[in-house]
């Protein structure tokens, strides 16, 4: 990773002990590769190491990529660039937001979960002219690349680019999935605790949605992918401490699905933490009635007697002292 290099066994380059930490090679190109590797191009120029395989299939050059990766000249101890070693790395966009062509090459031969060295040529990197001060003209470079994970956005680049007129006869298939993808970034934003952007994700895709349907049965498919985002939303507003949309939202799928467990465990959720103690219990008995032996509900009903007996014990303490200051 970033930081030292130096030969492994089998002539690979790997992290060098404590030993040459003093050293400074200067703006020498990267060490040689070891061989055989993997000629991506044809021509030599990226050539892939595989360090540990990923699963899945390949990422597709419409990807948007969560990734890792630092560069490397001779000096192992100061990759000359680093990206996404932070605690939520964003989404690249490909042919958008990574320039090394190189990188972009490397990248569609990664599967997700995969770490990767590459040996760039200087037609794949930074050129003739190189990138002054750092990179020297004519420089082979080496990266270390860990792809963490991607989403296909090929259907989403195609509708985002028509005209309002041309989105409203966009056949409902194609829309179902461009709103399934808007949802699949949510998500990856939901799960890294990027919840402002996640709502972002979530409210775009709904609207997405809100087309006019020629048919019930179109009605009944927009409402079925309608449910799990509204029931996404309410949940990050309860991250965002927001109880009163997380509410809103809750019930808007509960209007389209009256026996949905989760819509009625977020209301309550949501109530609870506005102190609305009745709604609360209302919502989570509704919900406990469905799935009797759910832990997620009990648990739920379990914290709602706790703050309950807490908010009347508070109330019994205020009565009393209202009590004692009028007879004083």
């Amino acid at each position: 990773m970033a930081g030292e290099a130096g030969a492994g066994p089998g002539g690979r380059w790997r992290p060098r002990g404590d030993r040459d930490r003093d050293r400074d090679p200067g703006p020498a190109a990267a060490p040689a590769p070891p061989q055989p590797l993997q000629d991506l191009t044809g021509n030599g120029g990226v050539r892939k190491e595989q360090l540990r395989p990923g699963t899945g299939q390949l990422v597709p050059p419409s990807a948007s990529v969560a990734v890792k990766y630092s560069g490397y000249l001779g000096n192992w101890n100061n990759p000359f660039c680093s990206y996404g070693h932070g605690k939520y790395p964003k989404l690249m966009k490909l042919g958008r937001d990574i320039t090394l062509w190189g990188l972009e090459l490397g990248l569609m031969s990664m599967a997700r979960g995969e770490a990767a060295q590459f040996w760039f040529s200087p037609e794949y990197a930074y050129g003739p002219r190189g990138c002054p001060p750092h990179i020297p003209p004519d420089t082979t470079v080496l990266f270390h690349v860990e792809l963490l994970d991607f989403i296909d956005s090929e259907e989403c680049d195609v509708f985002f680019e028509l005209s309002d007129v041309q989105q409203d006869t966009f056949p409902l298939e194609k829309v179902l999935k461009v709103a399934a993808t808007e949802k699949e970034f949510g998500n990856y934003f939901f799960h890294k605790q990027n919840f402002g952007v996640a709502k972002h994700r979530y409210k775009r895709a709904l609207s997405i949605l809100d087309r006019s349907c020629s048919s019930e049965a179109e009605r009944s498919q927009i409402n079925t992918s309608k449910v799990p985002l509204l029931l996404n939303l309410s949940l990050t507003y309860l991250k965002l401490e927001c109880p009163e949309r997380a509410l809103k939202y809750g019930k808007k799928a509960l209007e389209m699905d009256q026996g949905n467990v989760k819509a009625l465990f977020r209301c309550g959720q949501a109530c609870l933490c506005m102190k609305e103690y009745s709604k609360s219990r209302d919502f989570l008995t509704r919900a406990q009635q469905i799935q009797p032996f759910n832990r997620d509900i009990n648990n739920e009903l379990k914290k709602w007697a706790r703050c309950y007996e807490e908010y009347v014990e508070t109330e019994k303490g205020m009565c009393c002292r209202m009590f004692d200051s009028s007879c004083g």
